[in-house]
């Protein structure tokens, strides 16, 4: 076995360069000539060499090879930096052309078709914003570790991968949805070949455990296993960002001050939002006094690094009733707060949608914000309360309620030492606590749930043993769900999971389950699915901590919370 290998005499660009390029392969299908014939070429360029190294480990190959072959051949001495600055420009290119897609379909005969469409484009100019940041990010060599950079890469292609899947979940005009699966066909082959490259060089890299040395730039190191402090933060972290997060609610300065009363500078969290300025260095502080908001509310895409409390989740509560069924919107327009810009922080408030059972999807919070965090807050809901849609969020100490999928999404969420309940729905009515929608196996995405405690509400406690209750049910062909070391009550039934009516994921899911304690932990009854499992190995269930699950060593103790970053003792 190689020993831990200082990168030396390899140059940062080159290394960085090979690793991001990658991501080329989802650039646009193209080029006329074959690049099977260069197979049998005598020599191969240098170019050339790295096209078929890098599209060997991929599903769709020969996509592959289209697609970068003619940079090579434009330039046989084509560079690993020359690969990656081409191609991701052409993946760019590739995600407009789908926006303009979404143009020419037009917006259908009724409001919800334009709703619909609507919602894809704006999810499709998420995916143009994240692959930009990106470039930004990796042009600037921000990254000093080869895992940290595959960890991210995945995030960001899952959630491309999420976007898409969005954009077509809520299309119910046959006509827009054939045109929209049309024209995801070549990007979505081309998203997964990116994934298996990004999968293929990490495996490679864990195997003989290359790191870049930090000190190629001191300025933006990144956060390892051994670079949290006694107090939870990182080491590099400053003085003002540590006593900022390290305060308690009553001792944090607000950027702005949300009342109805008219004792702050706003009346309405939407107008304290508006009012973030632009480039705002460091984190912006949002306070919002006690109080009933009957509004709905979105943190922008380019709004980052918010940090908004309240004076508790009994007191401070957003509360919107949105909903599917009588309002005709989709899943996600019904959410009564939408966290959409990265690094948004909440603590002490409540989220809910009071729609009902009767509502169907009725959305309370709705997260797509990268390294986000919820701290002591309140979502409650009935049908898909929690929607966890992209990117990686962490909840802790939370109460989550809910009834049908109440907790569901195509992102990475954790969800710790919080209170899940189960609530009374429509007679008749099954409830799902989870609902994964993972499309493909090599995402690093999925729902966890670590030392929390599963119970029902007072209405369905009663019926709890008569009304059917599951740990959840595979939304999508690899949903991957795990509940660990928490306590599970008699509202579970003993089979456990359900499978998605209509759908056969029992083979290709992911759930488990492991060291969960109280009657409902009993899996002696559990569904014999090759998809399901009972996780006894400590070090397998490891990985579904907060740092193999989402790199959550490098940023969840810098939003200033409790956390346990692997498995309870």
């Amino acid at each position: 076995m190689i020993g831990k290998v200082a990168v030396g005499g390899i140059s940062l660009i080159l290394v960085v360069g090979v690793i991001i390029g990658v991501v080329a392969t989802m650039s646009r299908s193209g080029g006329s000539d074959n690049p099977s014939s260069h197979n049998n070429a005598a020599g191969l360029s240098t170019g050339m060499k790295a096209v078929e190294a890098l599209c060997a480990p991929t599903d769709f190959k020969d996509v592959c090879m289209k697609t970068l072959a003619p940079i090579a051949q434009k330039d046989n001495n084509a560079s690993p930096k020359d690969l990656v600055h081409a191609t991701f420009e052409a993946t760019v290119q590739e995600v407009k052309k789908a926006l303009n897609k979404t143009n020419s379909l037009g917006n259908g005969n009724s409001p919800y078709d334009q709703l619909s469409m609507d919602d894809c484009k704006e999810l499709i100019e998420y995916a143009v914003y994240d692959l930009n940041k990106a470039i930004s990010k990796i042009a600037k060599s921000e990254m000093h570790t080869l895992g940290d950079l595959a960890h991210d890469l995945n995030n960001w292609l899952s959630a491309v991968v999420a976007y898409q899947s969005s954009c077509l979940d809520d299309l119910q005009n046959p006509e827009l949805k054939k045109g929209m699966e049309d024209g995801f066909l070549n990007t979505t082959q081309l998203t997964y070949n990116a994934l298996g490259i990004v999968n293929e060089i990490s495996k490679l890299l864990s195997k003989i455990n290359i790191t870049i040395p930090s000190n190629l730039n001191t300025n933006s190191r990144r956060l390892l296993n051994t670079e949290v402090d006694q107090d939870g933060f990182p080491e590099w972290f400053s003085a003002p960002d540590r006593k900022l997060l390290a305060a308690t609610n009553n001792q944090l300065t607000p950027n702005a001050v949300v009342a109805q009363d008219g004792s702050g500078q706003f009346k309405t969290i939407s107008a304290a939002i508006a009012a973030v300025p632009q480039n705002h260095p460091g984190r912006h502080i949002i306070y919002v006094k006690a109080g009933i908001y009957k509004e709905t509310v979105t943190v922008p895409f380019k709004t980052i690094n918010v940090l908004m409390y309240g004076d508790g989740p009994r007191k401070t509560i957003v509360t919107g009733d949105k909903n599917f069924q009588f309002n005709k919107l989709t899943t996600q327009d019904t959410a009564t707060f939408s966290a959409v810009g990265d690094g948004f922080i909440a603590k002490s408030m409540a989220f809910q949608n009071t729609a009902g059972a009767k509502g169907h999807q009725a959305v309370a919070l709705r997260v797509q914000s990268d390294m986000s965090a919820f701290y002591n807050c309140r979502i409650d809901g009935y049908q898909d309360t929690l929607y966890y849609q992209a990117k990686r969020s962490f909840y802790r100490n939370c109460v989550i309620s809910g009834t049908v999928d109440f907790i569901f999404g195509k992102g990475t969420a954790l969800i710790q030492n919080s209170k899940i309940i189960v609530r009374m729905g429509d007679p008749g009515q099954y409830n799902t606590v989870t609902a994964d929608g993972r499309l493909n196996p090599l995402e690093h995405t999925g729902v966890v749930f670590q030392n929390c405690n599963i119970v029902p509400d007072a209405k369905l406690n009663p019926q709890r043993l008569t009304v059917k209750s599951y740990l959840g049910r595979p939304w999508k062909p690899y949903a991957r769900t795990m509940f660990m070391q928490s306590e599970i009550g008699d509202v579970i039934s003993p089979e456990g999971w359900r499978i998605w009516d209509g759908a056969n994921y029992q083979d290709t899911c992911e759930l488990r389950e492991y060291a969960n304690r109280g009657p409902g932990a009993n899996t002696s009854g559990r569904v014999k699915w090759r998809g399901f499992a009972v996780v006894t190995d400590r070090n397998v269930a490891q990985q579904y901590t907060a740092g193999p699950l989402m790199d959550g060593a490098r940023w969840i103790p810098a939003t200033g919370g409790p956390v346990i970053l692997g498995l309870s003792p």
